[in-house]
């Protein structure tokens, strides 16, 4: 009986390969230029927040501001739409549509794509944020610090960073150029609106949205470097369920029953050209029976039983012979 695994994998392989409207992101040079504007970008906000510029007294600002307070009317609904940047929520939503995806164009490819972002996303910003150990606004200590290496974990704001990954793979994995532009503008702007709402909610101060942001677009567009190693991911597991499938296909030999004689192996000819005679087969032996139990008093010879038969003894009567079980007609003596 084929288990779910067994299901799905047979699913993957009703076609042979990946089917021909699959495309594959290229590092090309417009990327490697976006990449490379990013990562200054990415750059220069943590400078700037290392040497308290004037983005620290802004993020100072906003924190005296209160959004929370000028606003009250939206709270209840920001409180709802930051879960899209939660990585668990977020998570589970986007694996579900992948995997449907991947049911549907029998690959693994979206998937492994998914896991491959979420686990540079989880080394890189939690890196930084450990790294860096910014405080948050409800934390703060001294008024127009920065707050860096006080133990923090903020900065960059992990809740943008998460919303850039998890709603970018869908641009990234889209099937035409025109659902990929659509899908990018979309994801951004949730992912930016998620920042600028943990900015309301008082949890991140606007420098750790801004670094968020720029962490999960490097993700994003540094993703088509790992598109081999993705390839020979999706291999070695086909490969595997193909050794496993093979190695429970395979018939287990019966053993042999005892005593089957062994098969007749004629010896070869010798070079005179002689008939060698073939043993035949020696038998099993038949296994030893039992002593047959035999009650005492004396037994007689088969030759000298009177066989007997439903309608009494074959032999002929005679005189003298005096049937079992009768009183015997010779008198007693000194009668």
């Amino acid at each position: 009986m084929l288990s779910r695994l067994d299901r799905v994998f047979a699913r993957l392989d009703r076609e042979p390969g990946r089917p021909a409207d699959i495309d594959v992101p290229r590092m090309s040079r417009h990327r490697v230029v976006l990449f490379s504007a990013t990562l200054a970008f990415y750059v220069a906000i943590v400078w700037a927040v290392v040497v308290s510029s004037w983005l620290v007294r802004l993020d100072w600002q906003v924190m005296f501001f209160r959004p929370y307070q000028q606003w009250p009317q939206i709270h209840a609904f920001l409180d709802y739409y930051v879960v899209l940047g939660q990585r668990g929520p977020t998570a589970t939503m986007i694996a579900s549509w992948l995997g449907w995806r991947a049911w549907r164009q029998h690959t693994l490819r979206p998937l492994l794509t998914l896991a491959t972002a979420l686990l540079l996303l989880n080394i890189t910003v939690g890196a930084a944020k450990y790294g860096m150990g910014r405080l948050g606004p409800h934390y703060a200590t001294v008024i127009g610090a920065n707050e860096m290496w006080r133990g923090g974990d903020i900065f960059p704001s992990g809740h943008t960073a998460n919303a850039v990954v998890t709603w970018g793979i869908l641009a990234y994995l889209a099937s035409t150029p025109r659902a990929r532009r659509w899908l990018s503008a979309a994801s951004a702007v949730t992912a930016l609106g998620v920042g600028l709402t943990t900015v309301y909610l008082g949890t991140h101060w606007l420098s750790d949205v801004l670094l968020g942001w720029a962490a999960g677009l490097l993700i994003m567009l540094a993703l088509p470097w790992f598109e081999p190693l993705i390839a020979r991911a999706e291999t070695s597991i086909l490969a595997a369920r193909d050794r496993r499938r093979s190695r429970r296909a395979t018939p287990v030999p019966a053993p042999a029953p005892v005593g089957t004689p062994s098969p007749v192996v004629a010896p070869p000819r010798p070079a005179t050209g002689e008939e060698v005679p073939v043993r035949e087969p020696v038998a099993a032996g038949r296994a030893s029976r039992p002593p047959a139990y035999l009650a005492p008093g004396p037994h007689m010879t088969r030759a000298e039983r009177t066989p007997v038969t439903p309608v009494g003894s074959r032999r002929p009567p005679h005189p003298d012979r005096v049937s079992r079980g009768t009183a015997s007609a010779r008198p007693l003596a000194g009668g």
